[in-house]
């Protein structure tokens, strides 16, 4: 962006959203970030000069709230960046009502809420919008309905939006990372390194284990998934509307079926692993 620019980034306090908003706020742009814990918010507002709005994306009102927030302290809304999610593991079958309704209201049902809230002011400013999937949108794992599930689903909202709004010059994006190095992926790869035994390598190994097929060999930094966010939010992208960028180290363009070849493939459980 040009120009300074008002954008809403949900998950504001850490991880991806965290890095977005010290790039956009090293750009110039007014930032407003939103979560659900007030502490992460405050620390990336004094450190970047954001305005911190706590909030949970899932409630209508809270919502509107965040809204009309940014709306108040700088008059309009150019861009959203759709950032808030949780997981919970489990296939279709080991999944609690709770854990479905809990991944799907916070992955997908917030963002509907906080695009239809801003959907006048982003219409006004011929705003942009970019929402965090992941490659779970179009790859599958092993115990991962709900949160494949909804990532799926949230790049089709934004394709949806795209589609419906484009010719009033509203644009929405979805960026795709593979695993990045966040608060919540961290607890994830240590909780990996633990049942899959690793031993004292604790996440470090686990992201070197999970990553052996990434063409790149690691995983991803925040930092590197915000730089496409500020991107596809900017004029330089003025032509990207509806896509689905990959940010994963180059791991969608493997062939599993290739993968033998260079691997020995061993289930964990198998021959007392």
């Amino acid at each position: 962006m040009t120009e300074s620019r008002v954008v809403i980034v949900t998950g504001g306090g850490t991880g991806i959203g965290a890095a977005t908003a010290r790039q956009l706020r090293a750009a110039g742009h007014r930032v407003v970030i939103s979560g659900r814990r007030p502490g992460p918010l405050e620390r990336i507002a004094e450190e970047t000069g954001a305005l911190a709005h706590p909030a949970d994306a899932g409630d209508p009102a809270a919502v509107a709230g965040l809204v009309d927030a940014a709306v108040a302290a700088y008059g309009r809304v150019d861009g959203l960046v759709l950032n808030a999610g949780i997981g919970r593991g489990g296939a279709v079958g080991d999944l609690s009502d709770e854990d479905w309704d809990t991944v799907l209201r916070t992955n997908l049902t917030g963002p509907f809420l906080l695009l239809r809230a801003a959907l006048p002011h982003l219409l006004e400013t011929r705003g942009a919008v970019v929402a965090v999937a992941s490659v779970a949108a179009l790859r599958n794992g092993v115990a991962n309905a709900a949160y494949a599930t909804s990532k799926a689903a949230l790049l089709q909202l934004c394709r949806s939006v795209a589609v419906d709004y484009g010719k009033a010059g509203l644009r929405a994006n979805t960026v795709c990372p593979s695993w990045v190095r966040t608060e919540m992926a961290d607890r994830r790869m240590t909780r990996f390194a633990e049942e899959a035994g690793l031993g004292d390598g604790g996440a470090d190994a686990a992201y070197e284990e999970a990553t052996r097929l990434v063409p790149t060999g690691r995983p991803g930094q925040p930092e590197e998934v915000a730089e496409a966010i500020v991107w596809l939010l900017s004029p330089a992208a003025s032509f990207v509307n509806g896509a689905a960028l990959t940010v994963d180290g180059g791991v969608t363009a493997v062939d599993p079926g290739t993968v033998a070849f260079d691997f020995g493939v061993v289930p964990r459980g198998v021959d007392g692993r």
